[in-house]
C-alpha cells in the first residue's frame, strides 16, 4: 500500500509569483495554474491513501473550488476534510482562513473517519482514518514550542486507545527534526518512516524535516521517497508500507 503525504500551501505554489504585486500577496490572490500540476504529480505516485496539509475547501482564493474534493474527483478516490480550527474558534470566522482544512483521500477500503481536536494551539484538527486492518492519523501541529508539546500529549492520548496498528502523519512543525518529537516516539512506539532524517522544507533548497510518516509495530516499511518536487513550499513523502 502506498501513502502520500503534502503540504500543498493551499494551491499557491513556491515561487517568486507568491510576493506579487506584494509580499504574500499569493495566499490571498492564489495561483489558479498549481493546483493542475499537484494532480498530475499525484497521479504519477499512484497512491492508495492521500493525507493533505494546507487545503483550499472553497475560499474566493481557490474561486470557491473546493480543492479536496477535486483531486479526490480526479483520481476516483474519496475524500473527507475539515477545517483546521476548533468549533469556537474566531477563525472560523474569517474570510478565505475559515475555508483553509486538512483532508484525507483514500480508495473505498476506508471504514470510517473522525474529526478529533487538540485543546490547544490554533490549528487543532486531527483527522483519524480507519482502514481495516490499521489506522491514519492525520496532523498539523502548532508553530508554537509549548503548544506542539501539548498537542503531542492528546495525540499519544489517541494513539493509545487504538487497538489498531498507527501511522502518523502530518506536517509537524519540527524545527529541530525528529530530536524534537524522541520522546513521544518512544512512548508511542512509533519509528520514522524518514530513516536518513531527509529535509521536507523548503521545497527550493530544503534543510528542515517538518513532515513526517510514523509507524507502528504491525506496519513494515518496504520503501520510502521525497519527490524533489516545488508545486509547493514542502516537499511530498511517499511511504510503500505491507500490514503484517
Amino acid at each position: 500500500m502506498r501513502l502520500l503525504l503534502y503540504n500543498i500551501r493551499y494551491g499557491v505554489g513556491a515561487g517568486a509569483s507568491m510576493h506579487m504585486p506584494l509580499p504574500g500577496a499569493g495566499y490571498i490572490l492564489g495561483n489558479q495554474t498549481v493546483l493542475p500540476d499537484i494532480v498530475s504529480f499525484i497521479k504519477s505516485v499512484d497512491p492508495d491513501i492521500i493525507g493533505l496539509i494546507e487545503v483550499d475547501t472553497g475560499s474566493i482564493r481557490s474561486r470557491r473550488i473546493n480543492q479536496a474534493e477535486t483531486i479526490a474527483n480526479e483520481l476516483g478516490m474519496n475524500s473527507s476534510y475539515e477545517t483546521k480550527y476548533g468549533a469556537k474558534s474566531l477563525n472560523k470566522l474569517l474570510p478565505i482562513i475559515r475555508k483553509q482544512g486538512n483532508a484525507f483521500l483514500a480508495a473505498p477500503r476506508v471504514h470510517g473517519e473522525t474529526f478529533h481536536y487538540f485543546d490547544t494551539g490554533i490549528k487543532r484538527l486531527i483527522i483519524e482514518l480507519e482502514m481495516e486492518d490499521f489506522a491514519v492519523f492525520l496532523v498539523h501541529l502548532s508553530l508554537k514550542y509549548r503548544h506542539r508539546h501539548l498537542q503531542l500529549r492528546m495525540l499519544f492520548d489517541l494513539i493509545e486507545e487504538t487497538t489498531k496498528p498507527v501511522i502518523v502523519a502530518g506536517d509537524f512543525n519540527t524545527f529541530w527534526g525528529e530530536n524534537e518529537i524522541y520522546l513521544f516516539m518512544r512512548a508511542a512506539g512509533l519509528r520514522s518512516a524518514n530513516a536518513k532524517s531527509l529535509p521536507t522544507y523548503p521545497s527550493r533548497a530544503a534543510r528542515k524535516e517538518l513532515d513526517f510518516v510514523l509507524y507502528q509495530d504491525g506496519i513494515q516499511v518496504t520503501n520510502f521517497e521525497i519527490p524533489e518536487v516545488r508545486h509547493s513550499d514542502h516537499l511530498p513523502l511517499v511511504c510503500d508500507f505491507e500490514v503484517k
